[in-house]
């Protein structure tokens, strides 16, 4: 995978170099077509899955713009955070263009719920996410963060934090093609009762800092900065998707304005702070 820089107002399109005239795939929300365990996005016949840990760097960072380029299927896993990402970003740099960004700003809430699972987007004037995640195992059990966006906290706190797995869960994920070249390299692995990495956690509570991130991800694939509060309880992927593409189709529950560069924030709905570049180097 090479990721490239990208003109104003293309926003992150997947490139498959190696399928015949490398057809493109834009994250949006209408490329979705997998919710389960990963997101997968497919336009024209070409597929890209487990998109949100590369997506959650770019959106962290306030990346709008990218060509991401790829030899094959799946987005490499690293060591199973966005932290490898948000390092060769670092090492690369950020432009910042002299263009209008785009930023969405929720009017009205939003809540899609499955049993006890919901996932709900508030009104706000900048972005936060209370994550609660519970998998009724004596190490991951309710565990909760509240966060609000910011470029160079994302670095420190929610880039770094793995995926993880259930040790029970690792031959069904294999046989529906994911984790093929899985290890304890690139997740946290859990069997009944302890983890299994050598190293153990970075975070005591890792687990949900990482679905923090796989909500940035997911959030992503609006196109825009969000200005909003989410609420998450035992939400996944399915759950993100649902609530993206509503505020994608609905106009009465999120309005996109178009932000001039140093346009003065007393002039706008939402606070303009968490979505600066952070102190990556000008390419």
């Amino acid at each position: 995978m090479s990721i490239e820089p990208a003109p104003a107002d293309s926003g992150i399109v997947f490139e498959r170099a190696d399928l015949p005239g490398k057809p493109r795939v834009a994250a949006l929300p209408g490329a979705v077509v997998r919710s389960a365990l990963c997101t997968a996005l497919q336009n024209n016949g070409a597929r890209v899955s487990t998109v949100e840990h590369v997506l959650a760097a770019l959106y962290g960072l306030g990346v709008d713009n990218a060509r991401v380029v790829l030899s094959g299927e799946e987005v490499p896993i690293l060591d199973g955070s966005a932290l490898p990402f948000v390092r060769l970003f670092q090492a690369a740099g950020v432009r910042s263009l002299d263009a209008c960004r785009s930023w969405l700003r929720v009017v009205k809430p939003v809540t899609f719920s499955e049993g006890d699972r919901t996932f709900r987007i508030l009104p706000a004037r900048r972005l936060s996410i209370e994550c609660t995640v519970d998998f009724n195992h004596p190490l991951v059990t309710d565990q909760q963060k509240k966060y609000e966006h910011d470029p160079d906290d994302f670095q420190r706190e929610i880039a770094p934090a793995r995926t993880f797995g259930f040790l029970k869960d690792v031959g069904e994920m294999q046989r529906a093609g994911l984790v093929r070249g899985g290890s304890l390299d690139n997740a946290v692995v859990i069997d009944s009762f302890s983890i299994l990495n050598p190293g153990g956690l970075r975070f005591p509570d890792e687990f949900v800092r990482h679905k923090v991130l796989d909500i940035l991800g997911d959030l992503a694939l609006l196109g825009g900065a969000l200005a909003a509060r989410v609420v998450a309880f035992k939400s996944g992927h399915r759950l993100h998707h649902a609530v993206v593409r509503r505020l994608v189709r609905d106009p009465d529950c999120c309005e996109k304005v178009q932000v001039r560069p140093n346009e003065r924030e007393k002039d706008l709905p939402f606070d303009l702070a968490p979505f600066r570049l952070p102190g990556l180097q000008r390419a």
